[in-house]
């Protein structure tokens, strides 16, 4: 079955204060993860953790390379990476009991999302949080 996006999820993801792991965050500032993230930070208030085969510091954080670097729980693991490298990244995010996978536009992987919702997490997927965000209020 084809996924949906739950509106009400979205807007709690969006609303709710918390840690999201940017997979594919570095410092090109070409690439939509760097815009993404600092409106993350700056306009919902989270708190961005980059993720990217450098580990780069990104916005003043820590990078790492991977989800399992990362030092404390993660609430959403928020991918921009090829639909085709997708499936790691979310069995990743499952290993490391993430609470949500946001797969970003164009970002799709319909049986990395069944397995993140059949070990719990919640799925937001082909969509991006600054066109979702004004959608919510906010």
């Amino acid at each position: 079955m084809a996924h949906r996006n739950d509106p009400a999820v979205i807007r709690r993801l969006l609303t709710v204060r918390g840690r999201w792991a940017v997979v594919g965050l570095s410092n090109n500032p070409r690439r939509a993860a760097v815009g993404v993230s600092r409106f993350l930070l700056d306009r919902l208030g989270m708190e961005i953790v980059p993720v990217s085969l450098k580990g780069d510091d990104v916005h003043g954080q820590t990078g790492y390379q991977t989800l399992a670097e990362i030092p404390g729980g993660i609430d959403v693991v928020d991918c921009f990476v090829n639909s085709t490298r997708v499936g790691a990244v979310v069995d990743q995010a499952i290993a490391v009991g993430a609470k949500a996978v946001w797969l970003q536009l164009g970002v799709i992987d319909e049986s990395a999302a069944e397995r993140a919702r059949a070990a719990g997490l919640d799925v937001v997927m082909d969509a991006c949080p600054v066109i979702e965000a004004p959608q919510c209020g906010l």
